[in-house]
Formats: C-alpha cells, structure tokens, sequence
C-alpha cells in the first residue's frame, strides 16, 4: 500500500483536525456513558450515535488525504459523568459546541464537495442533540 497522506498544514486542514479530533472524542465519550448507563435506551442511543461518530472520522480523514493533510487521531478531555441526566446534559453541550463550529467552518470552505461534507456531519450532530435531548426530557419526567 501507498502512504498517500501529504504534509499540508493550513486553516482547512487545522480545522479537519480539529474535526477528527471531536468526533474521536465523542465516540468515546459516547462508548463510557453507553457502558455507564442502565438505561436501556440510553444505552442503544450512546452506542448508535457512536457510530454515527466513527463515520465522521472517517469521511474527515479521507478528506484531510485528498486536501494533501496527515490526518491525526487525538482525542481532548473525555466526560466521564456517571449519572444519566449528567451524562446526557454533557453529551448535549459538546453536540451544540460542535454544531456552531461546524456552521462557521462551513462558511469557510470554498470547495462545494467538502463544504456540503461539513454541513452533512453537521446536520448529524444537530439529530444527535436532539436525540439526546428527547432522553434527558424523558428520564426528568420519569422522575
């Protein structure tokens, strides 16, 4: 196989990374409430938005290759809240943080191919905070 990865550094691939970065983050943070939560459904939603999440890594990836970049796969902080209403109240931040960076990297990238790729991932994470939301609406009226 060839290592076709390239060493461009610049705003659009600073920002892919920063992308890589979130979604490697999400997707384990993801995985540590799913396994966390007694929740049944809480569980099945954390484990299906994960791997949602995995496939933002990877369309992110193939695009920081063919924009001539070296993907990494870095992760920040992980929450590790253990109560639902924690979990999913932490999971919904990160969903709304990344909703507005992806808007204004949308705004940023003049190729339509990659721009319609961040709006399609973002898009995802708006679904992904509803989901959430929906979950922590009807965990607080179960109790």
């Amino acid at each position: 196989m060839k290592d076709v990865r390239g060493n461009r550094e610049d705003a659009l691939t600073r920002n892919l990374d920063w992308g890589i970065e979130h979604e490697y983050t999400v997707v384990l943070q993801y995985l540590f409430h799913s396994y966390m939560s007694p929740d049944p459904d809480v569980k099945r939603e954390m484990e299906d938005q994960a791997i949602n999440e995995m496939q933002h890594i990877g369309w992110l990836a193939e695009a920081m290759i063919d924009e001539g970049g070296n993907p990494r796969i870095e992760h920040t902080e992980v929450d590790q809240s253990t109560e639902r209403a924690d979990m999913l109240k932490a999971d919904i931040k990160i969903e709304r943080e990344v909703t507005a960076k992806y808007t204004e990297m949308s705004k940023e990238i003049e190729d339509e191919k990659l721009k319609n790729l961040i709006i399609r991932i973002r898009d995802h994470e708006i679904y992904h905070d509803k989901v959430f939301s929906g979950l922590l609406e009807k965990g607080e009226a179960r109790e």
